[in-house]
């Protein structure tokens, strides 16, 4: 039924995108409707989604805004200085949400934790910090508890160096580690899925079985390949870098290596995102420029050569710029749309189609 959903998704993509599981409820229709007869469902039976105005009550500026990993609370960052988190049922907001304080400067940008690790946020300022946001359990009758700040990084410059902390969640502490990174600063970074391309397909076996002995039930179970950490990053260099995590580098040199170097942009880029993955051969990288361009970087496996696509952002077939600078760029969950958001005031979402272009889908103007 789900990829059924995926072809009627990708034939109704003209016309918007839509959820899968509206799609499945659809087929389900036609199924029992039709008997087994060919399915074909009315576009005009789904409706594009609409958007929904927040009022946040920030005093200045909004540089961004985050739903969490399920999409019920939603983090905003202005530059008067504050961060504001919404509860969100059925789409909007409710309550009058909670100002978090703490830094000097304006915030640029918000990033939600695992819930597996609680609910976490952190936080990045023009002063040069950031700061970790932790919930603490709420008091027994309430839907939600205090926030606290658990951890203050301030060792950023204005420089083109990384310095990555890394938290043991198991004993609170944080160890940093600095490198070089792009000339003239760097503009975003994105990590890499934990989870290895290919590996949903080609699992690995847990143990190479004794030739003298049969296999034990434990040598026949196939294991998740051990993750690898990745992050890529953008700069003001025109340049997109992939990091590799190598804990066996040597002694005096870092652990992140640069493991390849993507140019295709003309100017500074923006943005820069890694899209999910739940374990697909290819892996995506969306890029965002001043150059008015956004780049869809694909991997069609872990020893192919990263291939360039830029999408057709201009009106008129074959123009790939843009109407302005293009900011952001952000995947869905599913990683399967991608939204970029451009100096105009619009926000578009694209989806790859069959034959590995991509194609406009929706156009959402505020």
């Amino acid at each position: 039924i789900f990829l059924e959903a995926r072809v009627l998704n990708q034939e109704l993509a003209p016309r918007g995108p839509f959820s899968p599981l509206d799609l499945v409820e659809k087929v389900h229709e036609e199924i029992r409707t039709k008997g087994g007869q060919p399915i074909r469902i009315p576009a005009a039976t789904l409706t594009a989604p609409q958007s929904t105005p927040v009022e946040t009550a920030h005093e200045d500026m909004i540089h961004d805004a985050q739903l969490d990993y399920y999409g019920k609370r939603l983090a905003t960052c202005s530059s008067d200085r504050t961060i504001k988190i919404f509860d969100v049922i059925d789409g909007e907001k409710k309550g009058a949400g909670v100002t978090l304080k703490g830094h000097s400067g304006p915030v640029w940008q918000v990033a939600w934790g695992h819930p597996k690790y609680g609910n976490i946020l952190a936080s990045c300022s023009y002063d040069g910090k950031v700061f970790i946001w932790k919930e603490q359990a709420p008091p027994s009758g309430a839907s939600s508890g205090s926030w606290t700040k658990i951890k203050e990084y301030a060792a950023h410059s204005a420089s083109g160096r990384y310095r990555l902390p890394e938290a043991g969640y198991n004993d609170g502490k944080w160890n940093v580690e600095q490198f070089d990174g792009h000339v003239g600063g760097c503009t975003a970074v994105s990590w890499a899925p934990a989870t290895l391309p290919g590996s949903l397909i080609n699992p690995s076996t847990a143990a190479t079985p004794n030739p003298s002995s049969a296999p034990t039930a434990a040598q026949q179970q196939p294991t998740s390949p051990p993750s690898v950490k990745r992050f890529v990053s953008a700069g003001c260099d025109n340049k997109v870098k992939i990091w590799v995590h190598k804990p066996s580098a040597p002694s005096g040199s870092s652990a992140w290596q640069l493991e390849e170097t993507l140019e295709g942009h003309a100017d500074w880029v923006r943005d820069v995102a890694w899209a999910p993955n739940i374990g697909l051969p290819r892996s995506y990288i969306a890029t965002a420029s001043q150059d008015k361009t956004v780049c869809v970087w694909t991997k069609d496996s872990p020893g192919a050569p990263w291939a360039k696509t830029i999408l057709e952002g201009g009106s008129g077939e074959g123009n790939k710029f843009f109407p302005d600078v293009v900011w952001r760029a952000s995947w869905s969950l599913a990683g399967n749309i991608l939204a970029v958001s451009c100096g105009d005031g619009k926000v578009t979402l694209w989806k790859e189609n069959l034959k590995g272009g991509w194609e406009l889908v929706s156009e959402m103007t505020s």
